[in-house]
């Protein structure tokens, strides 16, 4: 039997998949002509039995076949001989039941569009009932405006019913609004329906351009679910519709469910030009990783510095100019809106070196607050560790934000903290860097071993959780120059690899089995008895750790195998999935 659909690309809760008939198409996009071909979307051509109620609103396998286990298609058949096997399950956003079909439909999405907090509490509600590598199709509802924040939400599959009703009526839709079309002077589209005079176009064209228009907008979807930016359009794109606002932003508060589906990593650059961008799950995992895992490990001060336009900052000319002052005799950490604080052994790890933001030299009060606040947590955790605080930063904003701290703190000592940057002045200032070499006068240098064995050490704090570094690493000595820093045991046996684009680890299978013989928690993918190469399908997955996401480093063990390599899926969509790629394989040895 042939699986019909297939998730290839992920960006968050949004997927891009294909849709496999006797044709193939990609997901998100249309199922227009498969619902036509099934007939009434919401009731099968036949009743089951009473008493299976919940059964009774299903396509007819005619309309998606193919893709279900074979075995639930034998249990259905003896139980109900006379009636197709539903591929597709309609069901209510409020009663969702697995019924092992290979496809969702939510009944009352009518009712739940243009309400934000229904529609996030409908999609998460269903999404999270039904298995990971099943598709949910929304019917009705999709116009070039929605369903961008649709797909981003997690709906896979659309029809144009909504768009040709409208055309119909005499809407004219685009991206950012619903025009009457008696109201359009000429027409703002180039699409075939659009190639005529204005004065000869029909509702009928209407109608068919605003189908164009919606498969267009889906177009430009899935392009950036594959770059990884789709948050970044939807950023944009809601601000046309108040209600998709309030559902991105609702959608923003369901942190379980974003965060499980968000990379740990990825190539994309995070484009910082809303507030509500500092609710991204990538920021906040950043900050939470930073205030709950990172430990100061240096007994040198604490600089506090404002972040610079070039990544790492380190490589910045600002920066540059703090290091030939500091010379290794303190411990920096940057300051910067979205990401909250930085340290410099996790510059580079994502997102601290893979965001651009707008710059206009003001802060917004969400800005301050949000910066306050990861700063705040940060001293809490982390300023007994420090004899003292220099703040090398400019008035604008950033001393602003260190004086709220302080003003706030109710530690058992106060803050001892020496401001560098004269008023008015900048950091990079011949006087402020002066003032900032006084402060740091008789402090002596840490090495460049100890700089990188800590770098080795903060980055398994971040992935892998609150003591890993020292529990992994503490017994390690360090090669090759930063970034590349290798990491080898006292045997020279080569543990790990630092990968500079992310600023993440790479084990090997030495590496991978000090991880398991420690007390650090594994992301341990369970396979059948086989020996992975390349990668590992989901079908082979017996069991993951729930707590893998996407780009992990991950253990994978099996009766025959041992391997390690980067997550494809996250942990439950590995043990709940069919099809896909669950891993990809670094290095394997059979056992």
């Amino acid at each position: 039997m042939t699986d019909y659909f297939e998730v290839h690309e992920r960006d968050g809760a949004a997927r891009v998949g294909e849709l496999r008939l006797a044709d193939s198409r990609t997901t998100p996009g249309l199922v227009d002509d498969l619902l036509e071909d099934a007939g009434s979307l919401w009731s099968s051509d036949r009743e089951l039995p009473e008493g299976d109620e919940s059964k009774l609103t299903v396509l007819p396998h005619r309309a998606f076949p193919g893709g279900t286990a074979d075995e639930v298609q034998e249990s259905f058949a003896v139980d109900y001989p006379d009636v197709d096997y539903p591929s597709v399950a309609v069901v209510s956003s409020d009663h969702v039941e697995t019924q092992g079909t290979d496809a969702y439909a939510v009944s009352d999405v009518q009712s739940i569009t243009g309400h934000g907090a229904a529609l996030v509490e409908a999609v998460v509600t269903v999404r999270e009932s039904i298995p990971a590598d099943t598709a949910l199709l929304f019917s009705g509802v999709a116009t070039p405006r929605n369903v961008a924040l649709l797909a981003y939400a997690g709906v896979d599959l659309f029809d144009a019913t909504a768009a040709v009703v409208k055309g119909t009526e005499g809407r004219y839709l685009t991206t950012d609004e619903a025009y009457f079309l008696e109201d359009l002077a000429e027409l703002p589209c180039s699409c075939p329906a659009c190639q005529q005079p204005r004065e000869e176009f029909t509702r009928e064209d209407c109608a068919e351009h605003n189908r164009y228009a919606l498969e267009s907008e889906l177009g430009i979807v899935r392009r950036r679910i594959r770059e990884g930016r789709l948050r970044d359009y939807i950023e944009g794109q809601a601000r046309h519709d108040q209600w998709l606002t309030a559902a991105m932003r609702e959608l923003d508060g369901q942190w379980g469910y974003l965060e499980e589906r968000t990379p740990i990593l990825r190539d994309a650059q995070i484009t910082a030009a809303t507030e509500d961008t500092m609710r991204r799950v990538e920021i906040q995992r950043y900050a939470d990783r930073v205030t709950t895992r990172y430990r100061n490990r240096f007994a040198n001060p604490l600089v506090l510095v404002p972040c610079s336009a070039a990544k790492p900052y380190s490589e910045s000319q600002s920066h540059r100019q703090f290091h030939d002052v500091i010379q290794w005799r303190a411990h920096l950490v940057s300051m910067t809106s979205p990401i909250g604080v930085v340290p410099q052994e996790l510059e580079t790890t994502y997102p601290a070196q893979h965001y651009d933001t707008v710059v206009t030299g003001r802060w917004s009060e969400d800005e301050t607050e949000f910066v306050s606040e990861v700063l705040h947590r940060y001293l809490e955790r982390n300023a007994d560790t420090y004899p003292y605080i220099v703040a090398h930063v400019p008035d604008e904003g950033y001393r602003d934000i260190v004086e709220r701290v302080e003003a706030s703190w109710d530690g058992d000592e106060k803050l001892d903290i020496t401001y560098t940057v004269p008023e008015g002045g900048h950091p990079t200032d011949d006087e402020a860097l002066s003032n900032l070499g006084e402060a740091l006068s008789g402090e002596l240098k840490y090495s460049k071993r100890e700089r990188e064995h800590n770098t080795v050490r903060a980055i398994a704090d971040y992935l892998l959780g609150d003591g890993a570094g020292d529990e992994l690493f503490e017994d390690v000595q360090t090669t090759s120059r930063y970034p590349k820093i290798q990491v080898r045991d006292r045997d020279d046996t080569q543990l790990a690899t630092m990968v500079p684009q992310y600023g993440t680890l790479s084990f090997t299978l030495e590496g991978a089995r000090r991880w398991v013989d420690s007390d650090v928690p594994v992301k341990r993918v369970e396979i059948d008895g086989f020996v992975p190469h390349g990668s590992v399908l989901a079908p082979g997955v017996v069991d993951a750790d729930e707590n893998i996401r996407v780009g992990d480093e991950v253990v994978i063990e099996g009766p025959n195998a041992f391997a390690v390599g980067r997550a494809e899926m996250f942990g439950r969509e590995m043990a709940e999935s069919t099809r896909g790629v669950a891993c990809e394989v670094r290095h394997v040895e059979e056992t």
